[in-house]
């Protein structure tokens, strides 16, 4: 299927909307690309570098488009070989789950507290699943994040991001990994704008170093009451303004206990 050299000569030129988020404006693109047959069902896509070359753009930003097309059943990622078109009829996108989510027809608190629940049992299997190279990669994922300037939003950004999508991989159960990979592109817009103080990025460092420090010991139970605390402190920090009703979560688990969600008494 097309090399990475293969439509080279189609236009490659962003709209000039400047209001858009630039990721916004590189899916637009590609998808004008598929959908004008430049790239058709089951063709293999120039690599990232190519792309961001073509298109003059950062590879995250690239990536975040890809991404979005990804949620929306556009485009696929096969291990090892990269980005494949998987579809070029668009027109009933926006009925599946997927093209809701990357449209943003779910609020900041519906994302939150999906991720709360994907993360907590993805870590709660990783306590178990993860081998010795998961475990190193996630150290090494937090030291990374540690070592990000506070004032450096994308870094910070980033490196979180990676964090938490190798704790969900690690714990081997893909359909999890793929729930929660369709709500990371919303997940990004909620905190793109939000600038860490030092005392929240030391503390969320602090929080990594512990899920790390669980998860080689095998201790569920530690590796659950230290995500739940690290993720209640990102849900009331993003959701506190929101209207949407929300809850309160519950950062003890005992041997027999699971998180539990409470209604919030502050807003009764």
């Amino acid at each position: 299927m097309p090399a990475d050299d293969v439509h080279l000569g189609e236009s490659w030129s962003l709209s000039p909307d400047s209001r858009r988020p630039l990721p916004e404006l590189i899916e637009q693109k590609l998808r004008e690309l598929i959908v004008g047959k430049t790239f058709k069902a089951g063709d293999r896509l120039p690599t990232e570098p190519v792309l961001a070359e073509k298109l003059d753009v950062a590879r995250s930003s690239l990536r975040t488009a890809l991404q979005r097309l990804q949620l929306q059943g556009i485009v696929e990622v096969r291990r090892g070989l990269g980005w494949y078109v998987r579809r070029t009829d668009l027109s009933a996108v926006d009925e599946h789950l997927e093209g809701r989510l990357a449209a943003r027809q779910f609020s900041q608190t519906d994302l939150l507290e999906a991720r709360i629940a994907l993360e907590i049992t993805a870590a709660s299997l990783a306590a178990a699943r993860a081998d010795d190279g998961e475990l190193d990669e996630l150290a090494k994922l937090s030291r990374r994040y540690q070592r990000a300037a506070v004032d450096d939003t994308q870094e910070v950004l980033e490196s979180d991001e990676e964090f938490h999508q190798a704790l969900v991989r690690a714990s081997h159960n893909e359909l999890l990994v793929q729930m929660y990979q369709a709500l990371v592109p919303g997940l990004r817009d909620c905190r793109r704008h939000a600038q860490p103080s030092r005392e929240v990025h030391n503390r969320s460092a602090n929080d990594h170093e512990q899920v790390v420090w669980f998860l080689r010991r095998r201790d569920e139970l530690g590796v659950k009451s230290t995500l739940t605390t690290h993720l209640l402190g990102l849900y009331n920090d993003l959701a506190n303004d929101e209207p949407h009703e929300r809850a309160t979560l519950s950062t003890f688990v005992g041997f027999d206990d699971d998180p539990m969600w409470q209604q919030d008494e502050r807003r009764r």
